[in-house]
């Protein structure tokens, strides 16, 4: 990786994805959470406010807005005069968390008019890390925890998409948002593709599969929120993917009025 980063806000992403992680993976290991129910009746615990608190202090010293799922919602209003802000997603997969899957990640975004520029993912189960500015590349670090230092672990950074290895076309998916739309679509990949295999996975590790090549195709029928896509919709970019609308196509855009997304697809 070159030794000269593009934007210093990748290292304060990059650390603070970690830290987080860190927390996040202190809960996860004991077991010991409290769970309870957020307005959408989806599940809130702990480690997610855990992963907020620590998420908001770090990036508050930028200067930069934060976005966060489990944070204050900055009227629209606020958010339309913003050129630039984070969205994060302090712990995407709080279902994959609760079964216990490992399925789990850290989303850290920066955006930019709307545009996804920077993004960063930590799987602390893995202890993965995925990072990269569009424009600039994408990079995956495996074994984060054995690295001294924040540039340590960048400069030995391996560059994304990483070489196939040849195997059947592979389709990723979501292990619990699995509908018949879904299913259609990959049927009809299976046309060109008879011997396809199926992978399933939870949160953005999903799209950081296609990103480094360890997956062909992501299509996603169901919601999600901006925060869910932003980092992973940056480092499939910076990696040379394409993460359009399932519909009308074109990209995705963000700091919309409704945060809801679109279906998209991954490729």
């Amino acid at each position: 990786m070159k030794t000269e980063l593009p934007d210093a806000l990748l290292k304060i992403a990059v650390e603070t994805a970690l830290v987080a992680g860190k927390e996040i993976l202190s809960v996860y290991e004991t077991g010991n959470f409290s769970i309870e129910a957020k307005a959408d009746k989806s599940p809130l615990t702990s480690a997610d406010k855990l992963a907020h608190a620590v998420i908001a202090a770090k990036l508050e010293e930028t200067g930069v807005p934060v976005l966060s799922e489990e944070g204050r919602a900055i009227p629209y209003a606020e958010r339309a005069a913003l050129t630039r802000l984070w969205i994060v997603d302090p712990l995407d997969g709080t279902k994959e968390f609760i079964s216990r899957s490992g399925d789990f990640t850290v989303n850290i975004a920066l955006i930019d008019e709307g545009q996804p520029v920077l993004g960063v993912i930590y799987v602390p189960v893995l202890d993965e890390l995925f990072f990269g500015i569009v424009g600039d590349g994408a990079y995956k670090v495996e074994g984060t925890s054995r690295f001294k230092s924040i540039g340590e672990l960048m400069a030995t950074a391996i560059k994304l998409p990483l070489k196939s290895d040849g195997a059947r076309y592979r389709v990723v998916n979501s292990r619990s948002h699995m509908n018949e739309r879904t299913t259609a679509f990959i049927d009809s990949l299976r046309q060109k593709h008879p011997d396809l295999e199926i992978v399933q996975r939870g949160s953005s590790f999903k799209i950081c599969m296609v990103a480094s090549g360890e997956a062909d195709i992501y299509p996603r029928f169901g919601p999600t929120m901006e925060w869910d896509t932003a980092a992973g919709h940056a480092i499939a970019l910076a990696a040379g993917k394409h993460m359009v609308k399932a519909d009308e196509q074109g990209d995705l855009a963000y700091n919309k009025e409704n945060l809801l997304n679109p279906f998209f697809i991954v490729q």
